[in-house]
């Protein structure tokens, strides 16, 4: 799995090794299924603190489109925590539906008068 990190931020920016070690524990399972990983980390309002650290995620999942998550928490960590917890439950769902097989619908009998 390729990890991509995307921040402006120098705070963020020293993130990179827990982001890294994150992404790949949450998504350990599912990592067939998620060839690349865009992880992009933003502070909203910049030095004014209040909850404005904002992480969203997009996943390339292999034989589907993007998924893309964000969350937005205190400090980097719980946004980061959120927006995997997020994805791997929107890339687990997605893979349960592909996996079960769907009934063919059934046509009603015709009724002839």
């Amino acid at each position: 799995m390729q990890i991509f990190l995307k921040s402006r931020h120098p705070e963020a920016a020293l993130m990179r090794e827990t982001v890294d070690r994150r992404v790949r524990f949450v998504l350990r399972r599912l990592s067939e299924q998620v060839p690349r990983a865009d992880i992009h980390l933003v502070d909203v309002n910049g030095p004014r603190g209040g909850i404005d650290k904002r992480c969203q995620i997009e996943l390339r999942m292999a034989g589907a489109g993007p998924v893309v998550v964000s969350a937005v928490a205190k400090d980097w960590r719980a946004a980061l925590d959120g927006a995997l917890a997020r994805a791997a439950r929107h890339v687990l769902r997605a893979w349960r539906r592909a996996a079960t097989p769907r009934r063919p619908r059934q046509r009603l009998p015709e009724i002839e008068s």
